[in-house]
């Protein structure tokens, strides 16, 4: 089963995504799965054998490791990995940061999911 991997440090965070994407988790049509560390998504990633993690959304501002560097890292290792970093901040240097680090789009927050549901079925 295809899955996205939400990435953000705000526990609230998983049961709006839940909330918002019953129907498509109801249906299987994919899986949410949650991390509230760049550290522990990375640990998903590792343990991904499948390779069903098919799409990222991280946040920008964590503890630890940051959504920039856990961007940068996944690129290293697998370039053709789909990224979206979210952030409530609308500058353009974050946005123009994280095209540079290879984000396929940048999400502002509050999230508009009928959008963002539009964007994730493009990649998947």
């Amino acid at each position: 089963m295809k899955k996205i991997l939400i990435v953000d440090d705000e526990k609230s965070v998983k049961i709006l995504y839940e909330k918002v994407f019953q129907k498509e988790i109801a249906s299987k049509e994919f899986e949410v799965i949650f991390s509230i560390s760049g550290e522990d998504a990375l640990g998903i990633l590792n343990k991904d054998n499948q390779n069903e993690v098919k799409l990222i959304i991280s946040d920008i501002n964590m503890p630890g490791l940051s959504g920039f560097e856990l961007l940068k890292e996944i690129k290293n290792h697998d370039p053709n990995m789909p990224i979206f970093m979210s952030s409530a901040y609308t500058d353009t240097e974050r946005q123009s940061l994280a095209k540079e680090l290879g984000a396929d789009d940048y999400i502002t927050k509050p999230v508009d999911f009928i959008t963002l549901k539009e964007k994730i079925l493009r990649f998947l």
